[in-house]
C-alpha cells in the first residue's frame, strides 16, 4: 500500500485573485469567485494512477507556438523528503507536443509555507510543429503531479529556511 504522505488544498482566494489577475488581468470580482469556488483539487483516474491531475481553472486556448502561465489555485502540504514532480499530461505532450516550460515542475515541501501560500503555477507552450491547437476547457486536466522520496547527502548541513515563491531559493 502506497504511503498517504500529501493533502491538496486550495490557497486563499485573495491568493488566487493576485495570481489570477496577475496573469489574465482584470476580472468582474463575482466572475473570479465563481472560478475560484469551481477550482478542482488534483485526484488520480485510477487506483493504480501514479499521477495527481491538475484541472485547468479557465478554459484557454493555445495556437502551436503560444505560452501561457496557469495559476491552479491549488497548494499541496507533504512530509519532509518528499518533493511534487509536475509533467503535462502524456496525451496532451503526445498530441499537441504540450510542454511545461521548465520541463518538470519541482515543488519542495516548505514551499507550502512560503508568503504566495504555495500555490502552484505552471507555464506551458504549445510546441506542435504540426500546426495544431490545443483547446484546453475549464475543469480539463492538463498536468500531472507525482509525489516522490528523496535523499540528500551525509554532509548535507542546510538549514535556510524558504521565504518565497518561484526562484527563491537561488537568491542570495
Amino acid at each position: 500500500m502506497a504511503k498517504k504522505i500529501a493533502k491538496f488544498s486550495k490557497v486563499s482566494y485573495m491568493q488566487f485573485r493576485e495570481g489570477y489577475l496577475d496573469v489574465f488581468g482584470e476580472c468582474e470580482e463575482e466572475k473570479l469567485r465563481q472560478i475560484y469556488d469551481a477550482l478542482l483539487l488534483p485526484r488520480r483516474a485510477t487506483a493504480g494512477s501514479a499521477g495527481y491531475d491538475f484541472f485547468m481553472p479557465v478554459t484557454v486556448r493555445l495556437a502551436p507556438g503560444e505560452t501561457i502561465k496557469i495559476p491552479t489555485g491549488i497548494r499541496a502540504w507533504m512530509e519532509p523528503d518528499w518533493v511534487l514532480k509536475c509533467y503535462p499530461r502524456s496525451g496532451l505532450g503526445f498530441k499537441y507536443r504540450l510542454q511545461l516550460n521548465n520541463t518538470v515542475g519541482i515543488i519542495d515541501s516548505d514551499y507550502y509555507g512560503s508568503d504566495n501560500e504555495g500555490h502552484i503555477f505552471a507555464k506551458i507552450t504549445n510546441d506542435s510543429n504540426e500546426g495544431k491547437t490545443v483547446d484546453l476547457p475549464a475543469g480539463s486536466g492538463f498536468m500531472q503531479g507525482i509525489f516522490v522520496e528523496y535523499g540528500i547527502t551525509v554532509d548535507d548541513e542546510v538549514t535556510e529556511i524558504r521565504n518565497g515563491g518561484f526562484g527563491s531559493t537561488t537568491k542570495r
